[in-house]
């Protein structure tokens, strides 16, 4: 059900959806749209509360997506002084011409390539780089967290990287896989050490039961604060 709420002077309109949850959960997906999932005992006074205590990161979340829609038809152009986000930082791009590569020192994005004027290369090479880097950053933070889980008889879960619109990960125990979101990577390092433990648990718990929070919270005492940080990221993908 579709309802209204004014929040910092903006009317927003939010969907509703009544399910079988623990907590009040909120999406602000990318159409620009807010969805919002609680249960039936939560009263809408209750709900609209926490929209209330939301406004500032929902507002955010609404105008990125705003602007998103807004430079669609202007496309990045891997030019120098262009942002491109790694690891919660802004890189900034610099654009050389001479043999086709790409790296990194934390700062500048370097890009060096035959052709200057070459768009679609650029955006190849840098999308290559993105590529490397997710399997090396997703990997190692998934071979650090599974010997607690291989203590428990886990065995280590075959990986797939991909773009999800709803989601920023996922796990399937009987297949013995996880999947994580390749938007992932612009995420500080210890979100995605959350959203791996996250899908790591449901290996022991595949379902949102007291017994999954409290096997999270031994394993990972601090995951309600991160899991803050990457609501209050342009992103919500709250499970």
């Amino acid at each position: 059900m579709i309802h209204t709420i004014i929040l910092n002077g903006r009317e927003i309109k939010y969907e509703l959806v009544r399910k079988n949850v623990k907590n009040i959960n909120l999406r602000i997906r990318a159409n620009g749209t807010v969805y919002v999932s609680a249960h039936n005992k939560v009263s809408r006074k209750i709900i609209e509360d926490f929209l209330v205590k939301k406004s500032e990161f929902i507002i955010s979340a609404l105008r990125k997506y705003e602007n998103i829609a807004k430079n669609e038809d202007s496309p990045q152009q891997y030019i120098s002084d262009e942002s491109f986000r790694y690891l919660g930082k802004d890189l900034h791009l610099v654009v050389n011409q001479g043999e086709n590569s790409v790296f990194s020192d934390g700062i500048y994005l370097n890009l060096t390539v035959k052709d200057t004027s070459d768009r679609e290369l650029k955006s190849r090479l840098i999308e290559k780089w993105y590529d490397m880097k997710r399997k090396e950053v997703f990997g190692e933070i998934m071979s650090n967290i599974y010997p607690v889980f291989q203590n428990c008889g886990i065995k280590y879960p075959r990986l797939t990287i991909r773009y999800m619109t709803s989601r920023w990960g996922s796990c399937r125990p009987k297949r013995g896989a996880v999947t994580l979101n390749s938007m992932l990577i612009e995420a500080t390092r210890d979100v995605i050490e959350y959203v791996v433990m996250h899908e790591f648990v449901h290996f022991l718990h595949p379902n949102h039961s007291k017994s999954f929070y409290e096997t999270l919270f031994t394993f990972m005492p601090d995951w309600q604060q991160r899991k803050i940080v990457l609501e209050n990221s342009a992103f919500s993908k709250t499970k």
